[in-house]
């Protein structure tokens, strides 16, 4: 009975980390669509098309799937699934930041992710700096990133909950 118990709670934990992780993603994405629609409001000239139609190539490439689809996602995902069966009460209350990898993940991780954090608030302080419409442009990049990030996110989370798991590395240490 009590396996069963803490079996359901590590899956309760679990889609709390990945639904909570998509989430903030979300709240990113919903606060950049404003930029970006504001910034297409505007007349576009045929220069912010010639820097939009690459960003967006690199965006996709760089942030969605080097970035999301084969680092992040697959990750969390993992860790959700590992926390699925590894439940304690600190990792259920705080799933998301577990799922992320904020705490319980290895030295190199750690390091990693407020490498990220630094560089990522870094980028939304000078993003906030450009002008519109060139800030939609940007911007539009950013929400496809993020947008393929949270659908990679939540394949991966269904792929190693009901498929296979078999290659899901939690990096915990």
């Amino acid at each position: 009975m009590k396996r069963y118990l803490d079996r359901r709670i590590g899956s309760i934990a679990a889609i709390w980390g990945v639904l909570g992780a998509c989430t903030v993603l979300s709240f990113a994405v919903m606060r950049m669509y404003k930029q970006v629609s504001e910034g297409f409001q505007l007349p576009l000239g045929i220069e912010h098309y010639a820097v939009m139609i690459p960003w967006l190539f690199f965006m996709l490439y760089s942030e969605g799937y080097k970035g999301f689809q084969k680092g992040y996602s697959p990750r969390v995902a993992a860790r959700a699934h590992f926390l699925r069966d590894n439940s304690t009460l600190l990792r259920a209350i705080l799933a998301p930041l577990f799922c992320m990898g904020f705490f319980h993940s290895t030295k190199k991780r750690k390091i990693v992710i407020a490498c990220l954090l630094i560089g990522v608030t870094g980028l939304v302080m000078l993003f906030q700096q450009i002008p519109q419409p060139w800030r939609g442009v940007l911007d539009l990049g950013v929400v496809l990133g993020l947008s393929w990030g949270i659908i990679a996110t939540l394949i991966f989370f269904f792929k190693y909950w009901f498929i296979d798991a078999s290659q899901a590395d939690p990096e915990v240490p």
